[in-house]
């Protein structure tokens, strides 16, 4: 499964967003670190499932949705010289060495100082927020490397050292290949062996952009002015309103309305029971769906996994012609995998003695064999056939 880490600033709704996008549990205030330990969820990307096309009765999505799981982490708020330690950045860099992409959550609203502190809306400007996250990792990284560079150095005098493969094994835990130190030094514009420091600090920036792809979210956009508005739409930010998504999802979990995470509008199914407080807040969120396509929340974690991750949902069956697992239960599984991928990949996913003994695969949809090579397609119903038992 894979992992996204919410970060940012302290007091940027994070632990909003982390409980929107849950449900679990997560303490929300409105004063800097109110997370201290990371909480840990699970949340959902959605898309469609395959089953109408195929004309077929699915148990496992909702109105043609489905929704496969990935991990979720809310890490404490990062602060300016979090890599030398200030506030709980420590901790905070180390929570997201197990992320494979990061929400970058913003305050949209310019509600929040540098580090968290309220200060009146507007007053702030986020796009500072966006700049310094990506500034603080790389610093993070750049001091990994600095403890080992000096030995990598000398190392590197000896022709039999490859530096590319000792600078990997120094970012073991961002996963870094030594294919990707090669490619970061060609985008850094430096040759390692002769880099200054400098250099070096731009090349932790690209291994950074490799290893935790980033997106960032304008959060509390309900509460932001338009001109703020304005401007951050037009540097590309995406936006989300994390309180109005957790209103949505309670109001949907006590039957007062219908409504799927990633809908770009609600429908109220049980209006008598609604207090006037209640018919204001929901007009309230409906007016900012209305001018964004939504809350922003499942649009964000979608996003990230589809973008940023390049990610498809493979659906890997036992019998092509029902479509099913072999105790008849109709597309049990949805399995996300890179862009790219084949059916023996996917046959590794399933389990490493099917990958072992592959044999070919059948595509479900038109019961014709498929190769190895096969690149597979979001959506696709795959049979493998394996000389595992």
């Amino acid at each position: 499964m894979i992992t996204l880490a919410l970060a940012g600033k302290p007091n940027c709704g994070k632990s909003t967003f982390f409980r929107a996008a849950t449900m679990a549990p997560a303490e929300i205030a409105n004063y800097p670190f109110t997370t201290i330990d990371a909480n840990f969820g699970v949340a959902y990307y959605r898309t469609p499932c395959p089953c109408r096309s195929l004309g077929v009765q699915c148990p496992n999505c909702t109105d043609g949705a489905r929704f496969v799981q990935v991990n979720l982490i809310d890490v404490a708020g990062l602060v300016p010289d979090a890599h030398k330690g200030k506030g709980l950045g420590n901790q905070f860099l180390d929570n997201l060495r197990q992320a494979d992409a990061i929400l970058h959550i913003v305050d949209a609203s310019g509600s929040a100082d540098t580090e968290g502190n309220p200060v009146e809306v507007g007053s702030h400007d986020p796009m500072e927020d966006i700049a310094f996250l990506t500034f603080e990792m790389t610093m993070w990284v750049y001091g990994i490397l600095d403890k080992h560079w000096a030995k990598l150095h000398r190392q590197a005098q000896v022709k039999t050292f490859s530096l590319h493969r000792g600078i990997s094994e120094v970012f073991t835990g961002l996963g870094i290949t030594p294919e990707e130190v090669r490619d970061a030094e060609l985008a850094a514009k430096t040759d390692l062996l002769h880099a200054d420091q400098a250099a070096l600090i731009r090349f932790c920036g690209e291994i950074v952009k490799i290893s935790k792809p980033m997106l960032a979210i304008g959060n509390k956009v309900d509460q932001a002015p338009a001109p703020l508005v304005d401007k951050l739409r037009a540097s590309g930010l995406l936006f989300s309103s994390a309180a109005g998504e957790l209103a949505l999802r309670n109001a949907a979990t006590a039957h007062l309305i219908r409504y799927l995470p990633g809908d770009p509008g609600f429908s109220v199914e049980n209006e008598g029971a609604l207090s006037p407080a209640q018919k204001a807040g929901l007009s309230r969120i409906a007016d900012v769906m209305q001018k964004h396509g939504g809350t922003g929340v499942q649009q964000g974690i979608n996003h990230a996994v589809r973008e940023l991750l390049q990610m498809i949902v493979v659906y890997p069956v036992e019998d092509e012609n029902k479509f099913s697992d072999s105790r008849g239960r109709i597309l049990p599984d949805a399995f996300l995998m890179k862009k790219g991928a084949t059916p023996r990949d996917l046959a590794f996913q399933v389990h490493t003695d099917i990958g072992k003994g592959f044999l070919y695969a059948i595509d479900a949809r038109t019961k014709m064999r498929v190769k190895d090579s096969h690149v597979l397609a979001d959506g696709d119903v795959i049979r493998i056939v394996s000389a595992a038992k």
